[in-house]
């Protein structure tokens, strides 16, 4: 990975109309940058709907997708962040094997230590989510995986607010 390329955050405040997202998922295909992770909902304005985009990038390449994301007629706004200037979290559901579960203890600890939380055991398998920061969810999947314990696993986009 190049080395001046930092994970960054795109906070996009638009009104809710069809085919905004093609719009703005076309503006990083021009330039071939890939986004990491996307999630679109409602925001704290009614009416106004709020994309929290990542991707991998040099500030330049950053400011200048910003801008003509920004140029776009339904946008009402749109700023990019790193990751000391929001407060982030994401959601992750693990499928783990159940007997693997039950034969090593260092599992349910694994899981407690992240403050993780099983949502449904039975005989085959069991679900467990976690909310945390992207780094915390990424070293929970490692271990799990590492113990063996692994069916699936699912993780939302991202959600950010401004520090």
């Amino acid at each position: 990975m190049d080395m001046d390329k930092k994970l960054y955050t795109l906070l996009v405040y638009s009104e809710n109309i069809a085919g905004l997202l093609n719009q703005i998922t076309a503006v990083f295909t021009r330039r071939q940058v890939n986004i990491e992770s996307l999630n679109v909902s409602g925001s704290s304005t009614e009416g106004i709907h709020k994309y929290t985009i990542t991707a991998w990038s040099d500030e330049e390449q950053i400011k200048i997708i910003t801008r003509q994301i920004e140029k776009k007629i339904d946008i009402v706004k749109a700023n990019y962040y790193t990751d000391d200037q929001l407060f982030i979290h994401e959601v992750a559901l693990f499928k783990i094997s159940t007997p693997v579960l039950l034969e090593n203890p260092e599992v349910s600890r694994t899981i407690r230590r992240h403050d993780a939380r099983m949502m449904e055991v039975n005989p085959t398998y069991s679900t467990v989510l976690i909310a945390s920061l992207t780094e915390d969810i990424a070293n929970l999947f490692l271990q799990l995986k590492s113990m063996g314990c692994l069916l699936q696993f699912t993780r939302s986009g991202r959600i950010a607010v401004t520090r």
